[in-house]
């Protein structure tokens, strides 16, 4: 929890170096021009949305590969307790390292085709805090104590934003997540796919 408060506060402050970088272009952004071929697809967007596509399957695949790995297996002891993890011989900070390498990097292939679609970036949107919260609040809405928990969440809170966004508004956006996520941390600290166990062991009794 802690490193993702200071994540959200990292965001802020890179958006504030890049929005004094006169290198980058600074506060005025820059376009992003669309190809003119969309390879055997009919439109750009089509291209564009197979391109996520497969990013997003190929994430779901490593996250489940490494769930399932003794990387997975030595950070799910370091959630659950991480004073015993390393007493029982964990190799915590590594494991920490290796993770956020790998999920900082995954998170960056994801944020790749991002400019293309909205054709336009600038420090504002491309470290928007709606993003990092979003980044958030999906897998702990979902649980993070399965692969298939951030995969759940994203699809809910993508769809709540879309369904709010066209039907009342986009700035409540901000809102509705942080909304849900109080009530799920409050009420299921361990989301969806955690309450959907509890029930499945109440049943199993």
């Amino acid at each position: 929890m802690y490193f993702a408060i200071a994540t959200l506060a990292m965001a802020i402050v890179i958006e504030t170096l890049v929005n004094n970088w006169s290198y980058v272009g600074g506060a005025k952004g820059s376009y992003m021009l669309t190809p003119e071929e969309f390879l055997w697809f009919d439109s750009y967007i089509q291209m564009l949305f197979m391109v996520m596509l497969l990013l997003t399957l190929a994430a779901v695949a490593v996250s489940r590969v490494l769930s399932a790995s003794r990387l997975g297996r030595g950070l799910a002891a370091i959630r659950d307790d991480e004073t015993a993890a390393e007493c029982s011989g964990v190799p915590t900070l590594r494991l920490k390292l290796v993770s956020t390498t790998v999920m900082g990097a995954m998170m960056s292939i994801a944020g790749a085709p991002f400019p293309f679609f909205v054709t336009f970036v600038d420090p504002v949107s491309a470290f928007s805090l709606f993003i990092a919260v979003n980044a958030i609040a999906m897998p702990m809405i979902g649980g993070t104590s399965h692969w298939i928990g951030p995969v759940i969440g994203a699809l809910l809170v993508g769809a709540t934003q879309e369904v709010v966004k066209v039907t009342v508004s986009s700035e409540l956006n901000v809102l509705i997540v942080g909304v849900m996520l109080v009530v799920f941390i409050s009420l299921a600290p361990q989301g969806i796919v955690g309450l959907v166990r509890a029930h499945w062991r109440r049943r199993a009794r």
